[in-house]
């Protein structure tokens, strides 16, 4: 069964930091382009960042751009969002997604395939 685990999700101050995991089992995350989203409360989903199965492209929302980092560990089957200098308007449920599809660079939700359950990042002092 494939299946996508999100973590390191919490509650943490403006201005700090944090880096969530998004780990995979029942499959290899080597050969999907993976993509991190999020959803505030009464919002939208909306796409966040994305990097190529080899990790050599990224893509950022203009939102957190200078501020994220994607980043991955094909040995460990494990993908990273590293967030600082974060704000209360990053507050939402952040959710990673695997695409099938040859990486475009894409956020667009509907172009990914499998999707975790999500991990809930609140900045807040």
């Amino acid at each position: 069964q494939l299946q996508l685990v999100e973590s390191g999700g919490g509650l943490v101050q403006p201005g700090g930091s944090l880096r969530l995991s998004c780990a995979a089992s029942g499959f290899t995350l080597d050969y999907y382009a993976i993509g991190w989203f999020r959803q505030a409360p009464g919002k939208e989903r909306e796409g966040v960042s994305c990097i190529s199965p080899s990790g050599g492209s990224t893509n950022y929302a203009d939102s957190v751009k200078g501020r994220f980092t994607i980043s991955r560990d094909n040995a460990k089957n494990t993908i990273y969002l590293q967030m600082n200098s974060l704000k209360p308007e990053d507050t939402a449920v952040y959710y990673c997604a695997a695409e099938v599809r040859p990486y475009s660079g894409s956020l667009r939700q509907y172009e990914y395939d499998y999707w975790g359950q999500g991990t809930q990042v609140t900045v807040s002092s």
